[in-house]
């Protein structure tokens, strides 16, 4: 991406999140941001398992989940978001440079869906993989992964002081960079994704799983109220990277992920009188 291209870019729209006050649960990931996946049907947050170097969570077929979003980066921050290799606000095939919502230090956001416009979402919810949406449209292949791109804010010092008549022509100045701004921000909002995907490093054919493997729908549309706000990336490049997977609790087991104690030899299983024979070979 040339600088002046970034500069659009990062000087464009992004969205400003649905705020709201809560304690840091137990099982969120991230260091800038923690994120954690919460079942909406039950308010609880899904556990997160550690396993080869990932962050796993279970999920249930028919439910429907929230990723859950707080900044604690010391300053303003973006938030990038992808679920299934989707960007959730735009659409678009995931992209580290592309559109997300923004945060304030300390506050906390939760994303239930994929943005329909400024007042509505489709409520995320755990399907089986061919019904996703990233299935429905073409794009299986990163379906079971939510993935956040967190990008702390570009510090522009404040302008010295001026005098009145100079005051007046920097007013002037001020109003055209805005409408410019506001241009920008229409570009990169409706910008196509040109950029080819990056094949993936060929592994080993999984195991089966015992159920077909876990994506999220396209659910029912629920009002979700946000607003545009402008936001200068510090870098091109993210300051985190998060990636937590997810899949049902049954594939899960089968992939070690979550483990599953072993019964212990008891002493006295069961009360007896006196001991028979064993058996006849």
């Amino acid at each position: 991406m040339s600088a002046a291209r970034f500069a659009r870019a990062a000087a464009a729209a992004s969205l400003v999140a649905g705020l709201m006050a809560a304690a840091t649960p137990a099982h969120a990931v991230g260091a800038l941001f923690d994120v954690q996946v919460v079942d909406r049907n039950t308010g609880e947050t899904l556990p997160v398992y550690w396993h080869q170097g990932r962050w796993y969570v279970p999920g249930k077929p028919g439910t429907r989940y929230a990723v859950s979003l707080a900044n604690r980066s010391g300053g303003r921050a973006l938030a990038v978001l992808s679920v299934d290799g989707v960007n959730v606000v735009s659409g678009e095939t995931a992209a580290t440079d592309q559109t997300g919502y923004v945060l304030t230090n300390g506050q906390t956001a939760r994303i239930t869906g994929w943005r329909k416009d400024l007042q509505r979402v489709a409520a995320f919810e755990f399907t089986a993989l061919s019904n996703s949406y990233a299935a429905r449209t073409g794009r299986p292949d990163n379906v079971g992964v939510i993935g956040v791109a967190v990008f702390r804010e570009r510090y522009v010092p404040p302008p010295p002081p001026v005098s009145p008549p100079v005051a007046r022509e920097a007013e002037r100045s001020m109003r055209s960079e805005a409408a410019g701004a506001a241009a920008d921000r229409g570009q990169f909002m409706a910008r196509d994704d040109s950029r080819a995907a990056r094949p993936d490093v060929a592994q080993a054919a999984p195991a089966p799983m015992p159920t077909e493997k876990l994506g999220t729908g396209h659910g029912r549309t629920e009002r979700s109220v946000t607003s545009h706000t402008s936001f200068e990336r510090a870098q091109a490049d993210p300051n985190e990277l998060i990636a937590i997977h997810y899949d049902s609790r049954d594939n899960l087991i089968a992939m070690g992920v979550i483990p599953v104690p072993r019964p212990l030899p008891q002493p006295f299983p069961a009360t007896a009188g006196f001991v028979p024979d064993p058996p006849r070979h």
